[in-house]
């Protein structure tokens, strides 16, 4: 394993995973050989893009495939758990975007499944690689940095049902399951420290859409270290996530790979790893896990407490 190319079906051809295409051409030894996804014809469109050889709208298909080692899964959020369970039971390691479940029993069934079969397992928490994140991290392992708080919005304008292409989707997105799920768990990742306290409020549920446009959230670490979290698909200005460490030798803000001190002075990061692209050192991860038979950073057993927070959140909103 550690010599052989390594053979990756990819599942869902979309805007996740054309970014997941993207940053694997830049690495060796890596082949995509088979791309699932439901329009057959957009299917064929990228995987010609790509030159992938073997196409199917069903996943099942490519599980057959005795030449794949490992899966991506890119496809809508209900359908994670339990893909990454039939990915395991095929005998292949598996990559699952985020979030990894939206029922948390699901995600223990993931979770129990990977210790069974002991495959590579992981979990797309890219915050976790973004080179931004990653400098705020080798500082805090240092001891040059402590965090007091985060303070995090994640904003975007999304009234409709669309995705980050602008094109129809054919499931809906989460703030609480989806989104929050990056802060929740890097907030734990970067203290070093459990979550032992969180409180979650709610706005109005969309008519048509059938969730909250807007949330707000606060946790508290056992460590004493404090994350206020506000989340709404309302807003009609800058769109991403957006990160403010405030500690006790200073103020950074993340967006996405790139970092600034508290005064807007931005921070190289281009040093701290291998490639500027959070995705792509993502992958980049999970590849050497499987070639180095150890668990990821991200795998499904690491990120499984911040899936326990947000079922707890869930339930104190529906309270």
């Amino acid at each position: 394993m550690a010599e052989k190319t390594l053979k990756v079906a990819l599942a869902g051809a979309g805007a996740f995973g054309i970014k997941h295409l993207d940053g694997i051409k830049s690495i060796g030894g890596v082949e995509v050989v088979s791309l699932v996804s439901r329009d057959l014809a957009k299917t064929h469109e990228v995987a010609a893009k790509y030159g992938i050889g073997h196409v199917s709208t069903d996943l099942s298909d490519a599980l057959t495939l005795p030449e794949v080692d490992a899966v991506i899964l890119c496809t809508p959020t209900q359908m994670h758990a339990q893909q990454a369970i039939a990915c395991m039971k095929a005998g292949k390691h598996v990559q699952v975007e985020i979030p990894l479940c939206d029922v948390l029993r699901d995600g223990e069934e993931v979770v129990q499944v990977q210790r069974e079969t002991g495959l590579v397992a992981m979990c797309g928490h890219t915050r976790r690689f973004n080179p931004s994140h990653q400098w705020v991290r080798k500082k805090i392992a240092a001891g040059e940095f402590n965090i007091q708080q985060m303070d995090v919005q994640t904003y975007f304008f999304r009234r409709t049902n669309m995705n980050a292409l602008g094109q129809p989707r054919s499931w809906t997105d989460h703030l609480l399951w989806h989104h929050a799920a990056h802060t929740v768990d890097l907030f734990a990742y970067q203290c070093g420290s459990p979550v032992v306290k969180a409180n979650a409020v709610q706005g109005p549920i969309h008519p048509t859409l059938g969730i909250a446009m807007d949330m707000s959230i606060q946790l508290k670490a056992a460590n004493g270290a404090i994350c206020t979290l506000s989340l709404s698909f309302n807003n009609d200005g800058p769109l991403g996530t957006f990160f403010r460490y405030i500690g006790d030798t200073g103020t950074y803000i993340a967006r996405y790979d790139d970092l600034f001190n508290g005064k807007e002075e931005r921070v190289d990061v281009s040093q701290v790893d291998v490639s500027m692209n959070g995705i792509e050192l993502q992958d980049r991860e999970f590849f050497a896990a499987i070639r180095e038979g150890r668990e990821p950073n991200g795998s499904v057993t690491q990120v499984l407490p911040c899936y326990q927070v947000l079922h707890a959140l869930e339930l104190q909103m529906q309270g």
